[in-house]
């Protein structure tokens, strides 16, 4: 994404380099980290990519009992491929179906292959998983042809719309509908507690509450669905979802293999509020973002959540220590600034005295250290109650503060928004509101230009000298401590606790994954 709004405030080049720098840094011990050690989930991804799929009569995925099946007997220090792929040359079992069926009643036999049976089984393992990859590869070359057959979206930012009854049969005609409504893009969030689930759900679901569990068919289905609506807009919609929690390497397979367009993809949303232990969550997030490099997927980060619990002017600072330390762990993983979609929102109190210029200094900020990254703006939540009149206003606003700051993303607000769940009425009033901001305020930044040493520019200015400030503690003490101390969203998350830590194991010397291979390769 090219964007010209760098140029509305100035900030020093020195001080931003210093920040870049601190946030490499931090990170490199977290990439470290995630370079020795695997997941259940990551290898479990890699079983998918090579075309395991389907659950057994406790709807219990293949995949968890295979993996489970080869932990119990030789471990996961080696990764999954070689004792699986030592199996089925062997001849234990024709296919990996039958394999994994025979695993879970004890019949799988694995072991560790040494010698020319580690190289046979190298070479199936592969092979078998390089076809997932370019199935991957497939498609995302379909969505480039879908977006130079039928068109674009015809502006920036992007129309971003939440839909999810929890009933992915209900899901698909209004998912259409907000479409030929105006949206650009089809948000499914998933059902509740599904980011604390250790296994994918198989097939069509219609039993979510809050949000429609994300499966394969799923994804499946919706993709189907918009793409006979892009062709009759004439222009490509595009659908996300969300790679995140205790499955999100698998998720983010799903996603690549059945062309979404974005993933909400940020381990520290998991570890902050879900209490996904930090290690697990920084191990899978590394693999996900690689597989989203290789399928194109925008990835949308998650630092507006930190505004729902501490204060947006007090901590504004760590929303952009967040947005540094995601640019470097997405670049790291192979990600180009037009895919990372660094998140923040609109939530300073209204009652806060000239809380519009604050926001627009926020916003201004992010959009200049990250000129060429497609930002994903939020809109108010936290502050909104049940007058909606005043929370229409709000959104305006919010709305106004995206076109003038040259946002990349703009999720759409709605007035009852976090009161109760919004009726569909409430989405079409929400609509015309950006609808109108976008047309009314269409080219508006020509005439924006805040004072070099207004109040606009200082305070950017100030918030990035208290993110260098907070970076330079981090990069002393370490980042995974500064998480155990609470320094994101006044949330305290030691390394040694969370759900998860026990899927996480140590890569022994001659540890074999084909689907990082590959993806290290490409990138």
């Amino acid at each position: 994404m090219e964007t010209s709004q760098s140029a509305l405030i100035r900030l020093d080049p020195a001080q931003v380099r210093r920040a870049r720098t601190l946030a490499r840094r931090a990170g490199r011990p977290i990439v470290q980290l995630a370079t020795t050690h695997t997941t259940v989930s990551v290898e479990r991804a890699t079983v998918r990519l090579a075309g395991l799929e389907g659950a057994d009569s406790e709807r219990v995925p293949w995949v968890n009992r295979l993996v489970d099946a080869v932990r119990s007997e030789v471990g996961l220090e080696h990764g999954v491929a070689l004792p699986v792929w030592d199996a089925l040359v062997r001849g234990q079992a024709p296919d990996l179906l039958t394999l994994a069926q025979k695993a879970s009643t004890g019949g799988g036999g694995f072991r560790i292959p040494a010698g020319r049976d580690l190289v046979r089984a190298r070479s199936a393992a592969r092979k078998a998983v390089g076809t997932g990859i370019k199935r991957i590869d497939a498609s995302r070359k379909q969505r480039e042809r879908m977006i130079r057959r039928h068109g674009d979206a015809p502006r920036r930012p992007w129309i971003y719309l939440i839909v999810a009854t929890g009933d992915i049969y209900e899901d698909i005609p209004q998912a259409c509908a907000a479409a030929r409504a105006g949206a650009d893009v089809i948000a499914v969030i998933r059902s509740t507690g599904q980011s604390l689930l250790d296994y994918v759900p198989e097939g069509a679901t219609r039993e979510g509450y809050a949000g429609t569990y994300a499966t394969g068919e799923n994804f499946r289905l919706m993709r189907a669905a918009l793409d006979e609506v892009s062709r009759e807009l004439g222009r490509y919609v595009r659908l996300t979802n969300y790679a995140s929690g205790l499955c999100m390497p698998e998720i983010a397979a799903l996603a690549g293999l059945e062309r979404l367009d974005m993933m909400l993809n940020d381990s520290m949303y998991g570890i902050l509020f879900r209490d996904i232990n930090p290690v697990r969550t920084f191990v899978d997030q590394r693999f996900s973002r690689q597989i989203h490099a290789r399928a194109g997927i925008v990835i949308n980060t998650g630092e507006d959540n930190y505004l729902t619990t501490a204060d947006a002017v007090e901590a504004a600072h760590t929303v952009t220590v967040s947005q540094l330390l995601n640019e470097f762990f997405a670049k790291e993983a192979g990600l180009p600034d037009e895919l990372i979609g660094l998140g923040h929102a609109f939530e300073i109190d209204p009652a806060v005295p000239q809380s519009f210029r604050l926001e627009l200094a926020h916003a201004l900020l992010a959009r200049t250290l990250f000129p060429a990254a497609p930002l994903k703006w939020m809109p108010p939540t936290r502050h909104m109650t049940g007058d909606v009149f005043r929370g229409y206003l709000l959104d305006g606003f919010f709305n106004l503060a995206g076109v003038l700051t040259g946002q990349g993303i703009l999720l759409v607000g709605m007035m009852t928004e976090a009161v109760v769940t919004p009726w569909l009425s409430d989405r079409d009033l929400a609509l015309d509101n950006v609808r109108y901001v976008l047309d009314a305020c269409s080219g508006l930044t020509e005439d924006f230009r805040p004072p070099p040493d207004g109040f606009i520019a200082t305070r950017a200015r100030e918030v990035l000298g208290e993110a260098v400030g907070l970076l330079e503690s981090m990069v002393d003490e370490g980042l995974l401590t500064a998480i155990g101390h609470g320094t994101f969203a006044g949330m305290k998350r030691p390394a040694d606790g969370g759900r998860g830590l026990d899927g996480v194991v140590k890569r022994a010397e001659g540890y074999l994954n084909p689907a990082i291979e590959a993806l290290e390769a490409d990138q």
